[in-house]
């Protein structure tokens, strides 16, 4: 069934008052459903047109499935929302498409970009939020301000592969340094999630020119504002401005109205035909699989100890402490 909901939506970027260019990309396409911010690299070449292409290859990947979206159910048969796959999809494509003119041109040789994007599904009332990068998704609800994304910077890979690292080495670590971002490789992970849209949500996107210097209880003050997406928009750059605009700002405010007046299930969806598991009789005991599968624990050596995935992140972080020591 069609959920009722009607999406308010304004966008806007600023250069900041240290910053020279603007690298940093809204896009509100309501006649798609997509919505979007592009951080361009900061440092890197042509930051500013890897944002821009990220937004338009999104954009025209979003314009190619209208058709094949509506003829789709809005999930698979795995359960798998239909709509999160299109936004995933999106971003990959994007990310082909830097990484071609990136490395066909002198010009844009490293240019790269962080997004985070999210698309509404009419037919089940849920908004998919795809990130990649450290820009943020923050979503206000019942007075309640909710980061819905988790950065991908070298401080999260830290937290989750070290935690038990002293303070003062986590406080040598730069806070700048992403571990994602379009135009680095033909092999990304793109983070996705689906979240049931309540009566009167708001949701900001946002690079980090906003999220870091205007502290959380601000942004909630400013989304709880009785006032229009744009002057909502406005005010939240205002606020980064005033902080010293250390880098350039984007901000795209999302409103609901109507729609669902209490939260549901996002797996509240069909459970996979029988077929994918076979039939009951078809079971045989000495060729069971196992309850669970790890992936990749059968090549484990444990004789070499408990070295692993996190080497690599360990002397990249002993190369990086004594460039700064």
């Amino acid at each position: 069934m069609t959920v009722e909901l009607v999406l308010q939506a304004g966008g806007a970027t600023d250069v900041g008052k240290r910053r020279t260019n603007n690298e940093d990309t809204v896009l509100v396409r309501s006649d798609l459903g997509l919505y979007l911010v592009a951080d361009g690299a900061g440092g890197h070449n042509a930051g500013d047109v890897a944002s821009a292409l990220c937004a338009r290859s999104m954009a025209n990947y979003f314009g190619a499935t209208i058709r094949t979206t509506h003829e789709s159910g809005e999930f698979n048969r795995f359960g798998i929302a239909n709509g999160a796959r299109r936004l995933s999809a999106a971003v990959l494509k994007a990310n082909r498409d830097i990484l071609e003119i990136s490395r066909s041109s002198q010009l844009h040789r490293g240019m790269g970009t962080t997004v985070v994007a999210a698309c509404f599904s009419p037919r089940s009332g849920l908004m998919h939020v795809a990130h990649v990068g450290d820009s943020r998704c923050y979503r206000l609800r019942a007075g309640h301000l909710e980061l819905l994304t988790n950065d991908h910077s070298l401080l999260t890979d830290v937290m989750e592969q070290r935690p038990e690292l002293d303070d003062q080495v986590l406080a040598k670590l730069p806070k700048n340094v992403v571990t994602r971002a379009l135009g680095m490789d033909t092999e990304l992970r793109v983070s996705i999630r689906s979240h049931a849209v309540v009566e009167g949500d708001r949701y900001l996107l946002c690079s980090d020119g906003l999220s870091g210097p205007v502290s959380a209880p601000e942004i909630a003050t400013a989304l709880s504002r009785d006032a229009s997406p744009d002057e909502i928009v406005e005010r939240l750059l205002t606020l980064a401005n005033d902080a010293g605009g250390p880098d350039n700002i984007a901000a795209l405010v999302l409103q609901c109205q109507g729609g669902h007046t209490h939260a549901m299930p996002v797996g509240d969806v069909p459970p996979p035909p029988a077929a994918l598991f076979g039939e009951p009789g078809d079971f045989d005991s000495e060729r069971a699989d196992p309850e669970l599968l790890i992936l990749g624990i059968e090549d484990l050596d444990i004789s070499k100890g408990t070295d692993g995935a996190s080497d690599g992140l360990l002397e990249a972080l002993g190369d990086l402490l004594g460039q700064r020591s």
